[in-house]
């Protein structure tokens, strides 16, 4: 890493595991002024060519739903200290809109996402790797709750995908992924002396 180029910091961990709200949190602590925030949900590949039901039906837990070849071109285009065109997805209904967001190379890059651990050419472009940990009961209710509030599903549609999909891929690529992450948090957003640490490892990063 060199003064010139900006620190890219990779946040992953399971469904439901917090890792939106340590990412918020290490925003509010560094500054958001001085962080660039970008999801990996974002990159889903659209799947508007599908009628909806077997949209539905489709396996968004694993690492081949995602267009992660773009969001690594789009890591190194920022690292270049360039702007990129990051694309939108709508949950709702499984579909890339033509709408995208413009994302400046801002001195930290924060990538959030369930499988980016998983991803080797990925991986490799993290200075700060972080896995949110949490509890399998915390994580389905968090999961069950945002679902069936912001994304209008079903109470037996969430359930029927956490097991036939979200559990064993969870397992069969999230879970091992932890091995690569530099700081492991468990409890998310409420370990504050994790966050703390985490915050003044990229503050001193930034100074150097």
């Amino acid at each position: 890493m060199t003064p010139s180029r900006p620190i890219i910091i990779g946040v992953a961990g399971g469904t439901g595991s917090g890792k939106t709200t340590v990412a918020f949190a290490i925003l509010e602590k560094v500054g958001w002024n001085r962080i660039a925030l970008i999801q990996h949900d974002s990159y889903y590949y659209d799947a508007s060519n599908l009628p909806f039901e077997e949209r539905a039906r489709l396996n968004f837990d694993h690492p081949d739903s995602l267009e992660t070849p773009l969001l690594v071109e789009h890591l190194k285009i920022l690292r270049s200290g360039r702007p990129v065109q990051i694309p939108t997805y709508d949950f709702r209904t499984h579909t890339r809109p033509a709408e995208t967001r413009l994302v400046n190379p801002e001195p930290v890059i924060l990538v959030e996402g369930i499988l980016i651990f998983a991803e080797p050419a990925l991986r490799e472009l993290f200075d700060v790797k972080i896995f949110v940990d949490a509890d399998v009961d915390i994580r389905f209710m968090r999961r069950l709750e945002r679902d069936m509030k912001d994304r209008g599903r079903s109470l037996d549609s969430v359930i029927e995908q956490y097991m036939t999909t979200v559990r064993p891929m969870h397992l069969e690529f999230v879970e091992p992924s932890k091995r690569y992450a530099h700081v492991i948090i468990p409890e998310g957003g409420h370990n504050t002396v994790a966050l703390d640490m985490v915050a003044a490892r990229v503050q001193m990063l930034l100074e150097q």
